[in-house]
């Protein structure tokens, strides 16, 4: 896991880096790093795959998890998951689109995604193995709905770019994870 902050520039920076460090200590089967916020920017642009956990506050979150989207072709394919110590929430990355509504535009590969988190989280948290196949098979249908909106000859500026962007970190039975790289994070 990665703390992003910019504690050389601002002292309330280095007491969160203070509390991750010390959060971090209680976990030492976890590998914990740091990095301030411009050279996260420039390092997920450069070798997005690298990254799985971020720590970081709201603002922070917000910019890179922005960011992560664009790399993998849009915010309508990004998935999002808020996770706690008991609790999580999961929802795609994008808003409701209303200019949209009624067009057929709308992609549901983000929502589809961020159930597949669900599910998965679900079975790993509640020990149900059959969230984490359903998760998978969730996964899976909204790869091959990727690769039919990629063949299609109407592609969107954001189909292309999802053709040519790079794969997220490997999910639980190697299916592959769209989205920002976060998988316990927040966007």
């Amino acid at each position: 896991m990665m703390c992003v902050d910019k504690s050389n520039v601002l002292q309330s920076y280095a007491f969160f880096r203070e509390i991750f460090d010390e959060t971090a200590a209680r976990h030492p089967h976890l590998r914990a790093d740091h990095c301030y916020v411009d050279a996260m920017a420039l390092n997920l642009v450069a070798k997005p795959w690298s990254y799985d956990v971020m720590v970081t506050e709201n603002m922070f979150g917000d910019i890179l998890s922005d960011l992560g989207a664009a790399l993998i072709g849009g915010m309508g394919i990004a998935p999002s998951a808020d996770i706690g110590s008991g609790h999580a929430l999961f929802q795609p990355c994008h808003g409701s689109a209303p200019d949209i509504i009624g067009t057929g535009r709308a992609n549901p590969t983000a929502m589809i995604l961020s159930a597949a988190m669900l599910l998965d989280w679900l079975g790993e948290t509640r020990r149900v193995p059959s969230c984490v196949a359903a998760a998978a098979a969730c996964a899976r249908r909204s790869s091959r709905r990727s690769r039919a909106d990629s063949s299609s000859r109407s592609s969107s500026g954001a189909t292309r770019a999802r053709r040519a962007s790079p794969r997220g970190p490997p999910l639980a039975g190697g299916q592959r994870r769209a989205g920002t790289g976060e998988r316990r994070g927040s966007g």
